[in-house]
Parts: C-alpha cells; sequence; structure tokens
C-alpha cells in the first residue's frame, strides 16, 4: 500500500459529475469549497495485498452474521439500546426469515497501512454511502489514467447479479421503490439511491423512486402510498432503521412489515436484521465471541476498562455516522463514561499517516461477498463530514 501524488485531469470535476457524482466538493465552515473527490493522489496496493484483505472482509462478514445470531439467540437487543418488545420481537423474526428477505450491501471500514493486519473499525450495513465514487468514477479514473491496470473493484456487477438473484424475492404485481430522505442537501443520499435504482433495472426489475417524505399512509387500506395513492408494496430506502421505527409513522412501519412470512405489506430494504450490523455494540460483542482476533479491536460496553491505560481507546455512540459524537482518549488520561447515551469503547487505532493524511478503507461487501474498496482521507484521528474520497489501483 502506497500513496502516490498526481495531477489532477484537466476537466476532472465536470467529468465525475457527469458520472454520478454531483457532489465533487464539499463546502468547509470557513465557507470555502475543497475537492471531496480528489485525484490529486491515489493509492497503490499489490495484487496479494488486495486478495489478503478480501479474504478478512469475508471472515468478518461471517463473523458478523455469527455474531447477529448470538444476540438474537441470547436476547441481547437491550445491549444494543433495542429496548422496545416489538421492535425486538420483529428483528428477530426477520433474522429468522434472513433467506426470504432480499439485503444487498455492507461496508467495512478498516484500519490498515500495508504492514500488520486490518483491523475493523466498524461496520454499516443499513445504510451505507460513499457507493457511487466507489463503484463508478474511480473504475473510470483508472480506465483514463492507468489502461490495463486492475482495481479492487466489481461492485456495479455484483449489484446488477445480487438484484438478479433477490428479485424473486420481491412482491409481485408492483414496483420496487428506491426511496432517499429529500432532507438531504448535498445529493449523496439521493444519488446512491439513484445508482442503486439503475443496477436493479439494469438487473430487469420494475422500479419507480420516491421521497421518506412523499411516502403517505392510506388509513382506510392500512396500507403505505405513493403520491398516486398506489400501495408501496417493496421498497429499498436509504433510511436508518432506528429512525423509520422511531418516527411518528413507527407504529404503521411495525404494524405492516412484511418479513418474508407474508403476512405484511411492505417489505423494507434492507431487512429490519439489519439494525443488529449497524450498531456499534457489535463492535464489543464480536470481541466477546473473538478475543484476541487479528482484525479486530478490544471493544466493550461497560467502559474503556484496561483501554484507559494502555492504549487508549475510542467512545463511539452506538447509532453514530460520520463520526457524529465520536470523542478520542488518548491513554493515561481518567476514563470517561459517556452518560448522555450509550456508547461502544474501543481500543484507539490511530488512522495510519500518509503524508499527513489520514486514511480509512471502506471495503464492500455485496450479498455475502467481498466488492470493492473506497477510500478516505482525512485531516485528524476522525473520518467526518469532511473526508476526501481517493481512487486507488492495483499495480
Amino acid at each position: 500500500m502506497e500513496r502516490r501524488t498526481i495531477d489532477p485531469r484537466p476537466g476532472w470535476q465536470q467529468t465525475v459529475e457527469e458520472q454520478g457524482l454531483i457532489y465533487p466538493l464539499t463546502r468547509y465552515p470557513d465557507d470555502s469549497l475543497r475537492p471531496y473527490w480528489d485525484e490529486s493522489a491515489y493509492y497503490v496496493f499489490s495484487l496479494p495485498e488486495v486478495e489478503a484483505l478480501e479474504e478478512v472482509v469475508e471472515e468478518l462478514h461471517r463473523m458478523c452474521l455469527v455474531a447477529a445470531d448470538h444476540i438474537v439467540t441470547a436476547d441481547r437487543f437491550a445491549d444494543l439500546g433495542i429496548t422496545e418488545p416489538r421492535v425486538a420481537e420483529l428483528v428477530a423474526e426477520a433474522w429468522h426469515r434472513r433467506a426470504e428477505l432480499p439485503s444487498v450491501y455492507g461496508r467495512f471500514d478498516l484500519c490498515y497501512d500495508g504492514t500488520g493486519p486490518a483491523k475493523l473499525l466498524e461496520y454499516n450495513a443499513d445504510t451505507p454511502t460513499s457507493l457511487v465514487e466507489a463503484a463508478s468514477p474511480q473504475w473510470f479514473w483508472m480506465e483514463d489514467r492507468f489502461p490495463g491496470a486492475d482495481q479492487w473493484n466489481s461492485l456495479h456487477e455484483r449489484l446488477v447479479a445480487a438484484w438478479k438473484k433477490q428479485g424473486a424475492l420481491l412482491p409481485p404485481g408492483s414496483p420496487l421503490y428506491f426511496a432517499h430522505s429529500a432532507a438531504d442537501e448535498l445529493g449523496e443520499d439521493l444519488m446512491t439511491v439513484a445508482y442503486l435504482k439503475e443496477t436493479a433495472e439494469q438487473a430487469g426489475l420494475d422500479t419507480d423512486w420516491i421521497s421518506m417524505e412523499e411516502i403517505g399512509w392510506d388509513p382506510l387500506s392500512g396500507r403505505f402510498v405513493d403520491n398516486q395513492l398506489r400501495f408501496i408494496r417493496s421498497c429499498f430506502k436509504l433510511y436508518p432503521w432506528e429512525w423509520l421505527t422511531a418516527d411518528r409513522f413507527a407504529g404503521h412501519v411495525l404494524d405492516t412489515l412484511d418479513n418474508g412470512g407474508g403476512t405484511g405489506s411492505t417489505l423494507w430494504i434492507e431487512p429490519a436484521w439489519k439494525m443488529l450490523l449497524s450498531n456499534k455494540a457489535l463492535l464489543a460483542i464480536l470481541w466477546e465471541l473473538y478475543p484476541d482476533h487479528p482484525n479486530l479491536l478490544p471493544a466493550y460496553l461497560d467502559g474503556p476498562r484496561e483501554l484507559a491505560r494502555t492504549k487508549g481507546y475510542v467512545a463511539k455512540p452506538l447509532l453514530g455516522r460520520e463520526g457524529a459524537g465520536v470523542s478520542v482518549h488518548e491513554p493515561g488520561a481518567a476514563p470517561v463514561l459517556r452518560v448522555e447515551e450509550p456508547c461502544c469503547y474501543q481500543e484507539l487505532a490511530p488512522l495510519p499517516d500518509f503524508d499527513g493524511n489520514r486514511v480509512v478503507l471502506g471495503a464492500w461487501v455485496v450479498e455475502d461477498e467481498s466488492a470493492g474498496l473506497g477510500i478516505r482521507e482525512s485531516s485528524g484521528l476522525i473520518t467526518d463530514e469532511y473526508a476526501r474520497f481517493l481512487p486507488h489501483v492495483i499495480l
């Protein structure tokens, strides 16, 4: 793994926008615009290195499924902050019926510098973004800059294949809706949903789209409907389950949830059991089940324990995203328990520093297989909304 600098292509911004990345710039607090898509540098990997990382990702995914089963069978929903009995019951049902429920993708965030084992930072298996840039613009960048080279990137073909395979699980006679929140001002959610919709269409599925805010409730039929009052029988939503089960329509969601048994009215993708994998408590449960695993970091739910005096720790809200609410604690400092919200306390693993840039690898899984890589850089230890996306190549 190596970081190399390169001159950006002339007209790069227009190029990547035409390829679906309509948010190539990030606005900073000082109102300046700086590249989010950053092709002034790139990362190089060897083929054996990528093959080894692919094996790590698929092993981590298998371990996460074992952990999910443990949460359900041992009734550890409270550790995830799932305290509503009905929600826990429906998540458990979705887990037991998972073979009947479409499930598409997820993203592991890994700490890796090319010299030691990759370490799992977290897993977002419910609403992961940065998909568009990983699947499309960086592939075309490679073809422009390094024709004949390769890339850890089979995202597009694997997504199309996944929709073809799982299309049989969708309710017949109605389109698969793709929904994003209109509150997204950057367009990232919109374009992620649009890209996934495109892959589903290439798989031959009938699709439509809608914003979450446009989804209506018909009290006469007891169904969710679109803005033309058509039943929404199945819907891919880029909208977290913890919101879906807590907003003012949560009761209707639970009443009409189709968990594969055919008794409900709306099939949601990703399915409800993904709540088990997109919660930072998963990190602590993995460490319980696989202590000292080379690709895991020590993590606990009741406090930092020995980490406060040894390696230091990071306190992560169980449901935080893009670094929100994360705090870093160096070794030797007095341990601090976060009482305002439940957290996972994970060993501090400083992100690798390449010329002052802190890097995290976003490794994608489609269904149960490794499918690609997206790389984000930040200036500090926390990868937040000001991170940059850099392409990579296998040479």
